[in-house]
């Protein structure tokens, strides 16, 4: 199943992925001061798409992206894709499954490594 996944990233903004069913991120998020503010964007995905735009784009070293927008403010980036082709599967998934899609928040969990770390001192 697809999902929405929220993070934080290194210097404590959120952002949230959505993620194909296997488990391939299909775009990111920019990035939000806010938990709250990835789950209303999130929010208003599966419940107004149509006031989003997505937008293909070829950047210039030869490969397909496309970005979300709303109110010509640009909400999140697609991966690479290889092809036109790709790029239009990406999209499919994403129109295909973003209603369904779960929403899972990584964002509270503590590094995996500190306690070896600490223990290696």
């Amino acid at each position: 199943m697809s999902a929405f996944v929220i993070s934080k990233r290194l210097n404590g903004d959120y952002k949230f992925t959505f993620a194909s069913r296997r488990g391939k991120t299909i775009f990111t998020s920019i990035g939000c001061k806010d938990k709250a503010d990835c789950e209303l964007i999130i929010a208003t995905i599966k419940n107004d798409l149509e006031s989003f735009m997505l937008t293909q784009k070829r950047h210039p070293g030869g490969k397909f992206f496309f970005r979300l927008s709303r109110g010509g403010l640009v909400l999140a980036n697609s991966r690479k894709f290889s092809t036109e082709r790709m790029l239009q599967k990406g999209i499919d998934q994403f129109l295909d499954y973003f209603v369904t899609a779960e929403v899972l928040d990584f964002s509270d969990n503590e590094p995996v490594f500190s306690d070896a770390e600490e223990d290696s001192e």
